[in-house]
């Protein structure tokens, strides 16, 4: 495995660092809101080519001819310098590959550029009250009525619902026909007459989730993405983009360092923390696992370079699982470094997205999300059947008929 870039591949980080010196804004673009500053900054970085590099152009994209060792440049140094990159949204990550490889010419037109820059958010409803990790039997009815479905039902763990403009998801349109083939995926317009959305309170004292209930909700037909029926073919895409975008390595190592930097500063009988011996060999086993991602990241990517797609298919299917189960072993160690503070509520800065952790309270908040990522994107138990199934062959679980 060769990590040097070549002189053609570090002449283009030069020029990828120097783009950079532009973040953050100065002069009047400076004054705009943050949301404001990213989104142009975003276009600008689109404009050069650096953002969204393979998305066509004509759909809001960079139009530049895949080069995955270029990816990885602008990938790590947008990251290093806080500056905003490819958006990992619902709307720009999941919904955007989505309607690449399945919507319609006018769809992808109309919503992909807007998702790209976050100037339209978007939420994903899928989860339902009675569906569980069985997500194929929903019940959320969208019935054809001339031009438009009419939806009816509910949504549950939607994140960001209150503040999207719109929602991809799914929603049972052929009621008899067998649970799989009945589901269509549907764009609905957040801000339509009899949609109710309620925020609901997490233990963290955020609300990142919601429950949205549709009563006669109007859709379009023309929203409808894929042929009426097979949604569950497009979601299974979705879900694969999904499930990718969880599990940053280099937020990883960011949480590591950050727990070694909390290791140092708390004190255990007047002497820093990580000089315990039983604390050093739990930070030695967590770093493995950091490690071991780091690792298998490296690998996949060489793999996908040398065009063997199928190699990496197995540790991609584990990305998931592996990032979630680490990110849980990294946050419990710092909430019991923490003692009686790991009693303190997380403030309420804590809960308003991810950011590096430097309080107490930061450290509780961490501790207390991570079991979430555990269940989003499909639950560890679900994870381990699709790779043990699809990635290894071996038999399928026991399921009831359906």
């Amino acid at each position: 495995m060769d990590l040097e870039y070549s002189e053609e591949y570090k002449a283009y980080r030069d020029e990828v660092r120097e783009f950079l010196r532009g973040w953050p804004l100065a002069g009047d673009d400076a004054n705009l809101p943050l949301v404001e500053q990213e989104a142009l900054f975003r276009r600008l970085s689109i404009e050069a080519g650096y953002v969204y590099r393979n998305v066509p152009g004509q759909y809001g994209g960079a139009g530049q001819e895949p080069d995955a060792l270029k990816d990885s440049i602008v990938r790590d140094e947008f990251y290093a310098a806080g500056a905003p990159g490819d958006l990992k949204t619902q709307g720009a990550g999941l919904l955007v590959p989505t309607l690449l490889e399945f919507g319609t010419e006018v769809q992808k037109r109309r919503f992909i550029p807007a998702a790209l820059t976050g100037e339209e958010a978007w939420c994903q409803g899928y989860s339902e009250p009675g569906s569980g990790s069985d997500l194929a039997s929903l019940q959320c009815q969208a019935t054809l009525d001339g031009d438009h479905f009419v939806v009816n039902g509910q949504k549950i763990w939607t994140s960001m619902a209150q503040r999207a403009d719109w929602m991809f998801g799914l929603f049972r349109t052929d009621p008899d026909l067998s649970k799989h083939a009945g589901i269509s995926y549907l764009l609905v317009d957040m801000k339509s007459p009899g949609i109710d959305v309620r925020p609901l309170k997490e233990m963290t004292g955020g609300t990142e989730f919601n429950e949205v209930f549709f009563d006669d909700v109007c859709v379009p037909v023309e929203n409808l993405v894929g042929q009426r029926g097979e949604g569950w073919a497009v979601s299974r895409a979705t879900l694969i983009h999904e499930r990718n975008l969880i599990g940053n390595p280099n937020m990883m190592r960011d949480s590591f360092n950050d727990l070694l930097d909390l290791a140092r500063r708390t004190l255990r009988r007047g002497r820093p923390a990580i000089e315990d011996p039983h604390l050093r060999q739990r930070l030695v086993e967590i770093e493995g696992y950091v490690r071991t991602q780091e690792t298998s990241n490296m690998l996949q990517f060489t793999a996908q370079l040398r065009g063997e797609a199928q190699k990496a298919m197995r540790p991609m299917m584990m990305n998931k699982l592996f990032s979630t189960d680490t990110a849980q072993m990294i946050q419990r160690c710092a909430y019991d470094l923490l003692g009686a503070d790991g009693m303190l509520a997380p403030a309420e800065e804590d809960v308003a997205g991810w950011k590096r952790n430097t309080t107490s309270t930061g450290w509780v908040e961490a501790y207390i999300f991570s079991l979430g990522p555990a269940i989003a994107g499909g639950a560890s138990n679900i994870q381990l059947n699709i790779i043990g199934e699809r990635g290894y062959g071996l038999p399928r679980d026991i399921r009831k008929p359906t």
